[in-house]
């Protein structure tokens, strides 16, 4: 048997394949709620996706004036096989939430100042692409400093477990 190899990076604990993790968000933000949001793509862009290629860095969530949230600056790579179909890299992408979500986010964007960031991006098992977006407010350098001794300290707890047996 062959496996063929470059498809989505790796699959989370719930059968979920994830195409892009955003793993600066979770340093620079605290992450106080998290939505699953569907993406309205174009058939280019799903074929890139499947690669496994795509990223969310720089990335992030805007709720327009019309009641739409936007997924903005998110890298999609073209697809070479679509030619002249093919989509723009970075161009404005409408999240699919229902409207009380939405409500919730702009809200919180307005009145407390929060961002919408989006955390990952994945397949579901029946081949339909998400975004795990994140209701988060900025952390301070102080909170990130405290971010990096903890976890250093979990590295170095679990380099003395294995020492030790």
């Amino acid at each position: 048997m062959s496996s063929k190899s470059g498809g989505a990076k790796k699959k989370a604990g719930d059968g979920r394949k994830i195409i892009a993790d955003n793993r600066k968000a979770r340093f620079n933000y605290s992450i106080s709620e998290t939505f699953e949001a569907g993406i309205e793509l174009k058939g280019s862009e799903v074929k890139s996706l499947r690669t496994g290629q795509g990223s969310l860095n720089e990335a992030y969530a805007q709720v327009t004036r019309a009641g739409e949230v936007m997924l903005v600056n998110a890298y999609i790579p073209i697809y070479l096989q679509a030619n002249q179909f093919n989509h723009e890299t970075r161009r404005p992408r409408k999240l699919l939430l229902h409207k009380r979500e939405i409500e919730k986010l702009a809200a919180a964007v307005q009145r407390q100042g929060m961002t919408v960031v989006p955390l990952r991006m994945y397949f579901t098992d029946k081949g339909r692409v998400k975004v795990e977006i994140g209701l988060a407010q900025g952390k301070k350098l102080a909170d990130k400093r405290e971010t990096l001794k903890e976890r250093s300290w979990e590295r170095d707890k679990a380099r003395l477990m294995r020492e030790k047996g």
